[in-house]
């Protein structure tokens, strides 16, 4: 009898997959949220995400949208202006984030208990 390649859940690395990447990337309390924000309304304003997103304090929304930024997921332009003027926007490997989101989003309105 031939022995068949099984795997073996104790010898997988996890943190080395596809899905531990993504999920690094929208992990946390509200970075879907902003994702999805910007996918809505396209080109958003810091104190606009606030307002959008009901109880995000100007700390969490700040540290969120930088490590978004810095993961490629959305963009930031800054005008040289006073009151200082801050956009921001998906970019193009956001937006193709967003089909997994839709997914996500699908599964939980069909699944909600």
């Amino acid at each position: 009898m031939e022995t068949q390649n099984k795997r073996c859940i104790s010898s997988e690395r996890l943190s080395d997959t596809g899905f531990s990447y993504t999920l690094s990337l929208i992990s946390g309390k509200y970075k879907m949220t902003i994702l999805y924000t910007l996918m809505e309304f396209e080109v958003v304003r810091y104190n606009e995400l606030q307002r959008y997103i009901k109880g995000i304090s100007y700390k969490t929304l700040s540290l969120s949208l930088k490590e978004l930024e810095h993961d490629g997921l959305i963009l930031r332009k800054e005008y040289p202006q006073i009151p200082p003027k801050v956009e921001y926007r998906l970019s193009e490997r956001g937006k193709s984030l967003m089909p997994i989101l839709d997914g996500m989003c699908d599964w939980g309105n069909k699944n909600r208990l």
